[in-house]
């Protein structure tokens, strides 16, 4: 395996139609009410869903520093997949990406969703892991309407 291809993968479930789960990664006001997590929030947010597009915004955690997320989209193909690059640092090559496929499955929606690049230890692809399972928990909440 090359760095390139190093990361994790986590595929979710979520009982909601396909085009909601996609309006949760593609519109502000619906990424900003998940990326994070459940006691995050997102301010700022740009989004221009779009190959190339850039997307940035401000993750707020009570009682830690705001980190300021951004990137660019690689790929856009409605509503079926995303791929894009995503930093709390400065954007620099080799790029960390989430590739995001959405498949519709009995009126739910199996969402399998790859980070990889190569950047990061295997100890910090596990606790990205760990931390975007709980953004997805967030993001069950809000697709669901359990929120």
């Amino acid at each position: 395996m090359t760095d390139a291809e190093r990361g994790y993968t986590i595929t979710r479930v979520f009982d909601a139609p396909r085009e909601l789960v996609w309006r949760a990664w593609t519109e502000p006001d619906q990424f900003a009410q998940w990326f994070g997590g459940a006691g995050a929030s997102m301010k700022d947010m740009e989004m221009d869903v779009r190959p190339d597009g850039q997307w940035s915004g401000t993750m707020v955690i009570p009682g830690h520093p705001d980190i300021f997320w951004r990137g660019f989209y690689v790929e856009v193909d409605e509503p079926e997949r995303l791929v894009m690059v995503l930093s709390d640092e400065e954007l620099r090559e080799p790029y960390e990406t989430y590739s995001v496929t959405l498949t519709e499955v009995d009126g739910k929606t199996e969402q399998v969703l790859r980070q990889s690049g190569g950047n990061l230890t295997d100890e910090e692809y596990l606790e990205a892991k760990a931390g975007t399972g709980s953004f997805l928990d967030a993001m069950a909440q809000l697709v669901e309407g359990k929120s």
